[in-house]
């Protein structure tokens, strides 16, 4: 059991989502970086869609009610149990009373507190996700405000954890050479052409050659873009069609908006592009007022990119199993 002390709005509780109830209108929800929640499932020795915090407010803070191993992963730092700084990344002990703090990460936009056992909320439609918009999963389909009690499952692997923890090198690090940096402040996000970009003509070609910014109007249902809007040459009726996270659509006023996590199931707004999928985990965390462009790519591209992602994923689990195979021989 946990105990939510301080939190702001919007801090829920997340797995990887909840897939395959589109067609019927109910959007995926779902961490809004998913590869963050599965290193900390990893590392705790949890399912890699074990339930965890998505934390966006902060400072954020929760008491442990019983011994409980935890990791913080997914944006820059700044935890800290009972005061004392914890390293990122990486799977510690918490005792009993312990306070774990979340403060204001020094560059990215969200953090995620996995626990041991993961946590134990409703599964609803295949997921303990929390849908905000729906107002059901997670904790009862709310935010996390102060004083919720959070039931958390059982842990078979935290005997078989380092006294000094066990910590991987962060995605964004080992991953450098398939997720190219910021250049003088711009993240680069890479897409591919969607159905209707051709309607844009030159406007299509700005699209890729302009820098955007993420608009406070944005949240997890979509990012809304500031720049010089661009539109389709000509006015075109179009019926509603499925849309998915990662697909850019153009409303009237030219401005684009990138479908996140919570992404509307259906619209009608001409499709000008698409963020390859393992580059949304670096769009989700971005912040409001985040300068990027996009980066025309290709399909073989994306796949090399997921095939480096799941290099990594595969690795940290190796490791991790291996460490804790040894600490069982030796105990």
């Amino acid at each position: 059991m946990i105990e939510i002390l301080e939190s702001g709005p919007f801090n829920t509780v997340q797995d990887l989502g909840r897939s395959g109830y589109r067609d019927i209108g109910v959007s995926a929800s779902g961490a809004m970086d998913p590869l963050a929640v599965r290193i900390g499932n990893i590392l705790l020795g949890n399912d890699e869609n074990a339930a965890a915090i998505e934390v966006q407010t902060f400072p954020f803070s929760l008491r442990f009610q019983r011994r409980t191993v935890f990791a913080v992963t997914g944006a820059d730092g700044n935890a800290h149990l009972d005061g004392s700084e914890r390293l990122a990344w990486c799977a510690h002990i918490a005792e009993p009373g312990q306070v774990l703090e979340l403060r204001q990460p020094p560059r990215l936009a969200r953090s995620y507190i996995a626990l041991g056992g993961g946590l134990d909320v409703p599964v609803i439609m295949g997921s303990r996700s929390t849908s905000l918009r729906g107002g059901f999963g997670g904790n009862a389909g709310r935010p996390l405000a102060k004083g919720d009690r959070i039931a958390v499952g059982e842990d078979a692997e935290i005997a078989m954890l380092p006294a000094t923890g066990l910590a991987v090198v962060e995605p964004a690090t080992a991953l450098s050479d398939v997720f190219p940096a910021p250049v003088d402040g711009v993240l680069p996000i890479r897409a591919l052409p969607a159905g209707e970009h051709e309607l844009f003509a030159g406007d299509g070609e700005a699209f890729w050659s302009q820098m955007w910014r993420i608009s406070s109007r944005s949240d997890r249902t979509g990012y809304r873009l500031s720049g010089e809007p661009i539109k389709p040459v000509a006015s075109i009726e179009m019926r509603s069609h499925g849309v998915v996270p990662g697909v850019i659509q153009v409303p009237p006023g030219g401005e684009p908006i990138v479908q996140m996590s919570d992404a509307n199931t259906a619209g009608g707004y001409p499709k000008i592009a698409g963020v390859i999928e393992c580059d949304l985990w670096r769009l989700g965390q971005a912040r409001i007022g985040t300068r990027l462009s996009f980066v025309r790519s290709t399909h073989a591209e994306a796949r090399a990119v997921e095939q480096a992602v799941t290099r990594y994923v595969d690795d940290v689990r190796r490791t991790s199993r291996m460490v804790k195979r040894a600490l069982k021989a030796m105990a």
